[in-house]
């Protein structure tokens, strides 16, 4: 997330310094890349975003204890207190480069595993984590750091409303949140390759291209509280959870801050760099002391401070950086696209791939723009995001192939002379791209193998169920170190009384009836459904009422006494303001209060008193028969 010691937008006087830094550093910048001063060695990178999660693999909110105790200076924070960050160290692309990433990644990733279980968590590598819930995503669960509370409140501040989520999949998520944190739902492994600043614009527009066979041979996040949406969620989840675009200018179709991008670059990384100061407010501000062109001017290589902190607000998936590394300043590629895991192989094995496509296409000098139209590079990427490995992408000249064989047939085989070019052997090719080439053969993605597993599940099992199995299975196939080609599907796993809450067991899937509705209708549901409470709730969905099969027994008992005809609408027999309770809930609380009130069910309701399930005695009958089942 970037620079962490950062300012509001303050005075206007404080905005109007920070923003002639920021003009200044782009002049800059100008100037230095007319000289020969960059590194043009060819380098490659990584971050690597990952979750804490508890014993019960949900969230767990305990990234600064855990960064504290690994003393790893490569540990940062991320937006939420469940994420953590590795920065990696930067290496040349040669020879056994990939060998040395893999054993930093596992080096990195137990240190902070060994840490996280001093506090009852453990490391989970995942693009979107199945077991998290939108009660997790609340401010008491963001990082203490300014930038992320500055962030937050900026967004809202610009927006002048709500963030909303609405994406189609298999299943329809529509969700509306009063903060950032849906960000803190996705985790990436991002790549960056160094570039020399003349290859610069020749090679952005090749990543461009190369980014949606990338990311269908890697889609890792068909998950997102519980609904089954794109193969790779969180290219549309991360643009919407840090949309600060009011309806004002989303109408005049203004691009959001999370964004592909709408055209090719001529000849420079300024027209990036150009574009993202036009087109985007400035979000934070902090004291720029140095003025970078007196620097340049006094022969030191400035830091572009200002320039750095703002385009950090621009997330492009294929973002230009700059940097300084031993002295000497350089250009590199960030590829946010590929999500976190599913395995450290798989995510050398894409890193493997993605370098060998670009080093190929270093070689070539021919522009892409005269194979490919932009507006179907961009089509392709996000037909990669819904789709994955079953995609269809208009390539070269306009042909439409499936993404397996272009994988297959013609893009491995130049990552594999790419490689060649840069010195991996032959042995480490093969393995890296191996993986590659397994992973589409067996059709068999992180994605696909979630979805897989899921399907293979007990109809009768809760969706958090489901989720907690799936998330367990992954952890232990991510412990194997097996690549996700080998991973057989995930066990269905039951949970005992003394670890499952009430959102473990609760029912989500819920026929509710209104207070004017007719008796009739609940009566109805019930036997439909054989179900013996209905919900009563309002327009918004606030609970208001229940409605017991008793409460129908003694409607009729009143009407067939010869007593004066009961209103034939729900209201005049619900029970109100029924005993509730929450999703975090004990099981086994829920059920001691069931008994102790002599109640049948407990609707499940939010803060604000929404209806968001419903736990019944059949719901614990189902519990401990598989309780039951699985210690026999």
């Amino acid at each position: 997330m970037g620079e962490q010691y950062v300012l509001g937008q303050g005075s206007e006087t404080e905005t109007h310094h920070f923003a002639r830094a920021l003009l200044t550093d782009l002049a800059t910048l100008e100037r230095m890349l007319e000289s020969s001063v960059f590194d043009l060695a060819a380098r490659i990178g990584a971050e690597q975003e990952m979750f804490l999660v508890d014993s019960n693999y949900r969230p767990a909110p305990v990234a600064c204890e855990v960064i504290h105790k690994s003393q790893d200076p490569r540990l940062t924070t991320e937006m939420s207190r469940f994420n953590l960050e590795a920065n990696l160290t930067p290496r040349l692309l040669s020879g056994d480069c990939f060998r040395q990433l893999e054993a930093e990644l596992h080096e990195v990733v137990t240190r902070a595993s060994s840490a996280a279980r001093e506090y009852g968590a453990d490391v989970l590598l995942t693009g979107i984590l199945p077991t998290i819930r939108l009660s997790d995503l609340t401010l008491e669960n963001m990082t203490p750091r300014p930038r992320y509370a500055e962030l937050n409140r900026t967004v809202l501040a610009m927006r002048k409303g709500l963030l909303q989520v609405h994406i189609k999949g298999l299943d329809e998520l529509f969700v509306t949140h009063d903060n950032v944190m849906l960000e803190a739902c996705c985790t990436s492994f991002q790549i960056h390759f160094q570039v020399a600043p003349r290859q610069f614009a020749n090679l952005y527009n090749w990543t461009q291209v190369l980014s949606a066979p990338l990311l269908a041979v890697a889609v890792n996040s068909p998950l997102l509280l519980g609904h089954r949406l794109w193969k790779e969620t969180r290219i549309a989840l991360f643009q919407h959870s840090v949309d600060e675009r009011s309806e004002a200018r989303q109408r005049r179709e203004h691009p959001p801050r999370v964004c592909f991008g709408d055209r090719w670059v001529d000849d420079s990384v300024l027209e990036i760099l150009r574009e993202d100061i036009a087109r985007f407010r400035i979000i934070f501000t902090r004291e720029i002391e140095e003025n970078s062109l007196e620097q340049w001017e006094r022969g030191q290589v400035p830091a572009l401070s200002a320039l750095k902190l703002h385009t950090g607000t621009v997330w492009r998936w294929n973002r230009p950086c700059y940097g300084v590394l031993n002295g000497l300043p350089h250009l590199r590629i960030e590829m946010r696209a590929l999500p976190a895991g599913p395995s450290i192989l798989d995510e050398v094995a894409n890193a493997a791939f993605a370098a060998g496509l670009l080093k190929a296409h270093a070689a070539q000098a021919d522009s892409p723009r005269l194979e490919f139209r932009f507006d179907e590079v961009k089509e392709n990427f996000y037909a990669a995001a819904r789709h994955g490995l079953k995609a269809q992408l208009n390539w070269s000249h306009g042909k439409e192939i499936p993404v397996t064989p272009l994988i297959r047939e013609i893009l491995l085989p130049l990552a594999d002379q790419g490689l060649a070019s840069c010195g991996v052997p032959a042995a480490e090719r093969d393995r890296l791209l191996g993986r590659i080439r397994e992973r589409v053969d067996k059709g068999q993605t992180g994605a696909s193998w979630m979805l897989r597993s899921l399907d293979s599940m007990p109809d009768s099992a809760t969706r958090e169920q489901k989720m907690l199995s799936l998330t367990a299975e992954m952890a232990r196939h991510q412990k194997s170190g097996k690549p996700i080609h080998e991973w057989p599907p995930a066990r269905f796993q039951t949970q005992s009384f003394q670890s499952a809450t009430v959102a473990d067991i609760m029912s989500t899937d819920l026929f509710t009836v209104g207070p004017n509705d007719l008796i009739d209708l609940a009566a109805n549901l019930m036997q439909w459904r054989h179900i013996r409470h209905v919900p009563v709730e309002d327009e918004s969905g606030r609970l208001l009422g229940i409605v017991s099969y008793r409460d129908l027994f003694r409607c009729l008992v009143g009407q067939s006494s010869n007593e004066p005809a009961q209103p034939l609408v729900v209201a005049s027999i619900m029970t109100p303001n029924p005993e509730t309770t929450r999703a975090d809930t004990r099981a086994l609380d829920a059920l001691r209060h069931m008994l102790s009130r002599k109640i049948g069910c407990l609707p499940v309701v939010d803060d604000e008193g929404f209806l968001i399930g419903i736990v019944t005695e059949s719901d614990f009958l189902r519990l401990a028969e598989d309780a039951l089942s699985a210690s026999a």
